[in-house]
């Protein structure tokens, strides 16, 4: 298993921190200024709420966009798959738990709760991993647990094959009711 260095715990940290950092540093900033304009009267017809909620939506601002530079640097495109899972199905299948294996290492493990299967039964699509890999040929295999028909348990695996090139790569596993097997089938798609 491989171990973060004190460096890369340390950015990780900070760029979880840096939005509060940056909010806390403009709210002192604001109430000094403030403080500043006691003596001073200055002709100004926004509130101190309307300038808090500006504040709030620049802060909000740039914590997107941390977060998205952060998205780039640990995952960068070169580098980077992300897998994808939707189901449509109710009448085969209920599902309780999805694992994924990469190359035959297990890269993510999700259990389901009624919540998120309700979101995903109204046509949400969960983001299940999200890493980098190797450009070459590599081995997705998702193995999907839950109840089948007659309410008995059900485990259905796919295994699908595909190259990573230098850009990103984003595949969705799908689960769909099939009428003329009385049971759910699994398939992965590129996108």
């Amino acid at each position: 298993m491989k171990t973060k260095s004190h460096s890369a715990i340390f950015s990780a940290g900070f760029f979880k921190l840096l939005p509060m950092i940056l909010l806390s540093f403009c709210l002192n900033a604001s109430l000094i200024a403030e403080e500043a304009n006691v003596a001073e009267p200055v002709d100004d017809s926004r509130t101190t709420a309307e300038k808090l909620e500006d504040l709030k939506s620049e802060v909000l601002a740039v914590n997107r966009d941390l977060f998205i530079l952060e998205e780039d640097l640990l995952f960068p495109a070169s580098t980077q798959v992300a897998v994808y899972f939707s189901i449509d199905v109710g009448r085969f299948f209920s599902l309780d738990n999805i694992k994924l294996k990469i190359d035959d290492k297990q890269v993510s493990h999700h259990l389901y709760t009624e919540k998120d299967v309700s979101a995903l039964l109204r046509g949400a699509i969960q983001k299940v991993y999200l890493g980098n890999i190797t450009t070459g040929e590599h081995e997705l295999v998702a193995i999907v647990i839950g109840k089948g028909p007659r309410n008995r348990k059900y485990r259905k695996a796919v295994s699908f094959k595909f190259n990573k090139d230098t850009e990103a790569k984003a595949l969705e596993i799908q689960v769909r009711d099939s009428q003329s097997k009385l049971q759910p089938k699994l398939k992965v798609v590129e996108w």
